[in-house]
């Protein structure tokens, strides 16, 4: 993997669950107009990854009809590659894709025409996961431990840049890949800490299992905050269809309230449209997630921060992952925001 093809590895504990949603889905990877009302207009969505608590506001918006009444008829796409969902947007095969604030500046350091228009969470969710008998609480205890992460390149820097901040040599950290195996790894002992599980996901999962673990997010440790997840559309689209995407984001927006309101409709509506969810760790992650989903009330839905993104940027400039610092506006617009 490369900087450009980083997957999203937060909600695939096997490889198995991605091979099924794929095959799954590779039925279903077309629009179909036929299938849409003559009032309502087409818009097809490139989730970042399966179905999973943080489309919560997605599903919640369909099954209510909030993107109906709206006039979308809005068809969610699982990729069959966790990478390609930017790249589906840039390439104009799909309408609006969810990926992450890194793989944006990822894309426009590549020249792709893409732009975040809202985020959805706007916190990290990555974390650095430890289990008690790691002797691991705190960054600093990472003396002469093994790290497992998921290969992703700016994964390293985030470790990087937590052990810097913490005052321990780099050198003395095995950092090991592990892609999807993240779980695994921590379980069976073959890493004392991972780094890329997402807080409401991993760190969920271990805590259902009574292994008590011990969940910082990247953000504490050192690394600037970033948006966790973030719709995306082409740049160059945004005049023509601002009426359109801005539509969408506010039929989110119901959607995402509805979800907070009710977690357990929430929790059914997901578990309806995923593939091979279990239903108690569904319910939990939902419970863990919603939360982060949630409109604050001191900002509007979906609103972005130039500083954040400006700050993050430098960071990502100074670890050799973009060449240069972009300006804000041409990295994401509030513009189309309710």
């Amino acid at each position: 993997m490369t900087p450009h093809t980083a997957p999203r590895i937060a909600f695939a504990v096997a490889a198995v669950a991605l091979v099924t949603v794929a095959v799954a889905m590779t039925s279903c990877g077309e629009k179909s107009e036929d299938s849409v009302s003559a009032d309502s207009k087409p818009l097809d969505l490139a989730l970042d990854f399966f179905v999973n608590p943080d489309h919560a506001g997605i599903y919640t918006g369909i099954d209510q009809g909030f993107f109906e009444r709206a006039g979308l008829e809005v068809t969610p796409r699982v990729p069959s590659d966790p990478s390609a969902p930017i790249k589906e947007v840039a390439a104009g095969r799909a309408d609006l894709a969810i990926s992450y604030e890194p793989e944006v500046l990822l894309a426009r350091e590549q020249g792709l025409d893409v732009i975040a228009v809202a985020a959805l969470v706007d916190e990290p969710l990555t974390s650095l996961i430890t289990l008690p008998d790691s002797g691991v609480t705190k960054p600093s205890d990472l003396q002469g431990k093994t790290v497992a992460t998921a290969g992703i390149p700016y994964q390293s820097d985030y470790l990087a840049t937590i052990l810097s901040e913490a005052g321990v040599d780099s050198g003395s950290v095995e950092e090991v890949s592990v892609g999807f195996n993240l779980l695994p790894a921590i379980l069976g002992g073959q890493a004392d800490a991972i780094l890329g599980g997402f807080r409401n996901v991993e760190g969920v999962d271990l805590a259902l299992r009574g292994e008590n673990p011990v969940v910082q997010p990247v953000n504490q440790l050192g690394v600037p905050t970033y948006d966790e997840l973030v719709l995306v559309a082409r740049e160059s689209d945004l005049e023509e269809r601002t009426e359109e995407l801005s539509l969408f984001i506010a039929a989110l927006r119901k959607g995402t309230a509805a979800a907070v309101a009710d977690p357990a409709a929430a929790a059914r509506v997901i578990l309806a449209n995923g593939e091979g969810l279990d239903p108690d760790l569904t319910r939990a992650e939902i419970e863990a997630t919603l939360p982060l989903l949630a409109e604050d009330p001191k900002e509007r839905f979906g609103e972005m921060s130039a500083d954040e993104w400006q700050l993050f940027a430098s960071w990502m400039a100074e670890n050799g992952l973009i060449a240069d610092v972009p300006p804000t506006e041409e990295l994401f617009t509030n513009q189309l925001l309710p």
